[in-house]
């Protein structure tokens, strides 16, 4: 059987998400001590002399205070959320756009068709996911050896449900940073079946356009991306106790920006961009290459079953 009989567009929707869910929870696990260092440095306060500054000062705290291990604190809750971001993603991505395909008959999305049902996708993300990012950056700050059921359960108690939702509005926001990344993806992609004329790419292609699709995404939405983080560590019960409201996210924004400038907002962007490169590549890669595989599997299995009932 080669690859020239194989569509992955021919695959059913929950394919699609079981494939782009293991394809994610493998992405991370393989870049997960750089999720950590950013983590370290887009939540780190200017005014604190331990806090880093650099990468190197980041991988030096981060040794010093937990050893290697400390690389990957926050792992599991952190390929928990991947797995259920992608599974979310590429389920109401693939059935958004079958659907989309299915009224204007055609065989491929444009790019207005990318962005609608990619945000669509993206919006049903955010609010599935965000639960599970909120306790993983509580993890991974707070350099705890709780489950992430744990976590999420001591969130609930001590400051209520809605604190699982801290950092909702900046993730919405972010729901541009899927669209620009997948509709850079789907229209390279495009462009590659073209010109090599067959019907699907290579899980190597895929590592290649992902890792351009991801670029074009983080490199424009970065500033949101510390906010989410920032929010995230936001604790109600200690805001509330002193008389203060919840600061929201323009309020936050601009207290970094009188505090630390510009740049403030950019703190971490080198190491960003190189863990979200490579994450969204080995996602692409690993995706691809799993739906192709299950295809396989499931060709062989309905072809053993017709010679066992002939």
């Amino acid at each position: 059987m080669t690859d020239k009989a194989i569509d992955p567009s021919k695959a059913d929707v929950l394919t699609h998400a079981l494939a782009g869910a293991a394809g994610g929870a493998i992405s991370m696990a393989l870049t997960y001590p750089l999720v950590v260092v950013t983590t370290k440095l887009q939540a780190q306060d200017s005014d604190c002399e331990k806090s880093p500054k650099t990468l190197a000062e980041a991988v030096e705290y981060v040794y010093e205070e937990q050893g290697l291990l400390g690389f990957f604190a926050g792992l599991e809750s952190a390929v928990y959320g991947m797995a259920v971001a992608n599974f979310v993603y590429y389920y109401f991505y693939e059935l958004s756009s079958r659907c989309v395909l299915r009224i204007r008959q055609n065989k491929r999305l444009n790019t207005g068709e990318s962005m609608l049902v990619g945000t669509i996708a993206g919006s049903m993300t955010a609010f599935a996911s965000n639960p599970l990012w909120v306790a993983n950056t509580r993890m991974t700050i707070s350099k705890s050896e709780k489950s992430t059921l744990s976590t999420i359960i001591e969130i609930i108690k001590n400051e209520g449900f809605h604190a699982l939702f801290n950092g909702l509005k900046p993730a919405l926001v972010l729901v541009v940073n899927p669209i620009i990344q997948y509709t850079v993806y789907e229209q390279l992609k495009n462009v590659v079946l073209e010109v090599r004329r067959k019907s699907t790419i290579s899980p190597s292609w895929a590592f290649l356009l992902g890792a351009l699709g991801k670029l074009a995404a983080t490199g424009s939405t970065y500033p949101y991306v510390t906010m989410k983080t920032r929010m995230h560590l936001l604790v109600d019960s200690e805001l509330e106790g002193e008389g203060y409201s919840k600061p929201t996210m323009l309020g936050l924004m601009a207290a970094i920006v009188r505090k630390d400038g510009i740049a403030g907002l950019y703190r971490g962007i080198g190491i960003k961009l190189v863990q979200s490169i490579l994450t969204a590549a080995f996602l692409f890669f690993f995706k691809e290459g799993l739906v192709i595989w299950s295809i396989r599997v499931l060709r062989i299995f309905r072809q053993f079953n017709k010679r066992r009932l002939a």
